[in-house]
């Protein structure tokens, strides 16, 4: 058995939270740390999604600020 990734903690949380509009990493971020679920930034959780983006299950909506839909 091995670990969550970082991808699987953030789309665990998002499902949990029946969230179904597009979110900034910030609010993201928001919604892990009220989860108990510690992420260093915004800024990684950005990094995150935008590489799980090119392999598919994340929607990116580029304007200010990017906005992230799983």
């Amino acid at each position: 058995m091995h670990a969550r990734g970082e991808y699987e903690r953030i789309r665990d949380v998002i499902e949990d939270a029946e969230v179904d509009e597009p979110l900034t990493a910030r609010e993201i971020l928001v919604l892990l740390k009220e989860r108990g679920e510690a992420f260093d930034s915004a800024h990684r959780i950005a990094t995150v999604l935008g590489r799980q983006a090119e392999r598919g299950g994340v929607e990116v909506h580029r304007g200010q600020p990017y906005r992230y839909e799983l």
